[in-house]
């Protein structure tokens, strides 16, 4: 069971989650619901809870307010959003697990799953702080945050070279030389990164436009990325691509 805490200003949006919840009454466990930061800060110290549903805007505070008050970010945080495509992008850059108010029983099937395998917190702290980088008004360089079998990485998305689809798994190549495996698939990443630069030019492999060194009109086509790899551009693909490099 996962106790579970739900904090949002609105009693109707509460109640829409309890409903929700109640349907998994094997998975959660509600220890209780706060209606303002102070109650939330203080329940939350108190009771440890393993999950949060918190909403983004609580009164005339936001749900980061909590977060940052709160002695331990050791929980799982779902956040409740009446937010724009923008700010939700930022939750995905973040990895972090969110619901679109009003809240529609699929996506909470989905998140639902995703909670029932997950089984640590995954980095918390990496991941709000990655969200907080990004939703900021002046930020130019945005941040991801991406779950490997061992830990969160955090890194700027300039840094990224491509992505590389191995089945379900993804590999990242950095501009550091490294690399880093990801259990997301590449169209989860595709869905992502394709509005910060970034373009699929063939089934397995999504590449970062700005490190693009060089396109060959061999058959097949390649694009030579900045750390001398060849990647292969399908012919599906070849129009769009060089379409999106005059742009740069």
């Amino acid at each position: 069971m996962i106790n579970t805490l739900i904090i949002d200003d609105e009693q109707h949006c509460i109640d829409a989650l309890l409903k929700l919840t109640s349907k998994y009454s094997d998975v959660f466990n509600v220890v209780k619901t706060c209606t303002n930061v102070t109650n939330a800060v203080e329940t939350t110290n108190a009771l440890n809870p393993d999950l949060v549903f918190l909403d983004v805007e609580i009164n005339n505070q936001t749900g980061f307010e909590y977060l940052q008050q709160v002695k331990h970010l050791n929980f799982m945080v779902v956040f409740t959003t009446a937010y724009s495509k923008y700010a939700v992008k930022a939750f995905k850059f973040a990895a972090l697990h969110y619901l679109l108010k009003p809240i529609d029983f699929d996506d909470f099937d989905e998140v639902v799953n995703r909670l029932k395998s997950q089984k640590t917190t995954e980095d918390v702290n990496k991941k709000i702080d990655t969200l907080l980088y990004n939703l900021k008004e002046d930020t130019t360089k945005k941040r991801i945050s991406i779950n490997t079998a061992n830990e969160c990485v955090v890194l700027n998305v300039s840094n990224i070279i491509y992505c590389e689809a191995k089945v379900n798994y993804t590999d990242i190549y950095i501009d550091n030389g490294k690399k880093i495996t990801s259990s997301k698939t590449l169209k989860r990443f595709e869905e992502i990164l394709l509005e910060s630069g970034f373009y699929r030019v063939s089934q397995s492999c999504l590449v970062n436009l700005s490190h693009v060194k060089k396109y060959t009109k061999t058959k097949p086509p390649y694009a030579v990325m900045s750390n001398a790899v060849k990647v292969k551009v399908s012919l599906s693909s070849k129009e769009g691509f060089l379409k999106q490099l005059l742009n740069l």
